[in-house]
C-alpha cells in the first residue's frame, strides 16, 4: 500500500512539474534570423543578408514582421475575430491586404492536414531544448522544425503552420521554389508589447481586399 501510494505521488509529482515548467507565453517577442539557400548554384537569391522576423504576442493578436534588404512584409492578427491585415513596403509603395475570417482560413487551407512526426534528435536553441519533428503536408512536401515545449504561444492560431506542432517552432525550413528560407530563434523577450503595436492602420496606405489581391495575381501571371 505505501508502494502504491508513494509511485502514484512520485506520478503526479513530475506531472507537475512538467506542467509547471512549460511557460505560457501571452506576451513576449520572438526573433528569428533568416537564413536562404538555393538548390542551384547558378541562380542568383535575393538579397537576405541580416533578414529577420519579429513574432509579437499579445493574449489572442499577434504581429509578424519581416525586415529584409528588399523591404518590410507584416502581418497583423487578432484571434478573437479572426480578422487580419498584411501590410507591405517595397520600393516605396505601401499596400495593405484586408482578410475576413474566411479569408485566413482559405488562404491557410493547405496546412489543414500538416502532421508533424517527432524524431530521436534534440537540439539547444536560444537556451531552450528543441526536439526536431518531420512536418509533412497533404500534398507530399515536408520539412524539418525543432520545438520546444518549454514554451508555449497563448494561441497558435497566429501561424498556422504551427497550428498542430506540440510547442514552440525554433528553427524550421520553408522552400518557395528553388530556395530554402531557414528560420532560427536569435532570441526571446518576455516582456509586455505595447497595444498599439497590434492596431490594424487607418491610413498611410493602399488598401486591397483580399479578393482584389487575388484577382490582381491572376492578372500578373
Amino acid at each position: 500500500m505505501k508502494t502504491f501510494f508513494f509511485v502514484n505521488s512520485f506520478i503526479l509529482l513530475c506531472a507537475a512539474t512538467e506542467v509547471q515548467a512549460q511557460k505560457k507565453m501571452t506576451d513576449g517577442t520572438i526573433v528569428y534570423d533568416i537564413v536562404i539557400e538555393s538548390s542551384n548554384p547558378t541562380q542568383k537569391s535575393p538579397d537576405f543578408t541580416g533578414a529577420v522576423t519579429t513574432v509579437y504576442l499579445n493574449g489572442d493578436k499577434c504581429r509578424t514582421e519581416m525586415v529584409s534588404s528588399l523591404g518590410i512584409e507584416s502581418t497583423i492578427y487578432d484571434a478573437s475575430s479572426g480578422k487580419a491585415v498584411i501590410l507591405k513596403e517595397y520600393s516605396g509603395q505601401k499596400l495593405m491586404i484586408t482578410l475576413t475570417k474566411e479569408n485566413w482560413a482559405e488562404k491557410n487551407n493547405s496546412y489543414n492536414g500538416l502532421v508533424f512526426e517527432t524524431v530521436n534528435e534534440t537540439k539547444l536553441i536560444a537556451g531552450y531544448h528543441c526536439n526536431k519533428a518531420i512536418a509533412k503536408m497533404d500534398n507530399g512536401k515536408s520539412y524539418i522544425v525543432y520545438y520546444t515545449t518549454e514554451l508555449q504561444a497563448s494561441t497558435k492560431e497566429y501561424n498556422p503552420l504551427f497550428r498542430n506542432l506540440p510547442g514552440m517552432p525554433m528553427e524550421y525550413e520553408i522552400v518557395k521554389g528553388r530556395s530554402k528560407f531557414r528560420y532560427t530563434v536569435a532570441k526571446i523577450n518576455l516582456d509586455a508589447v505595447a497595444a498599439s503595436t497590434f492596431d490594424f492602420p487607418k491610413s498611410g496606405y493602399r488598401v486591397m481586399t483580399y479578393e482584389e489581391n487575388k484577382e490582381m495575381k491572376k492578372l500578373d501571371q
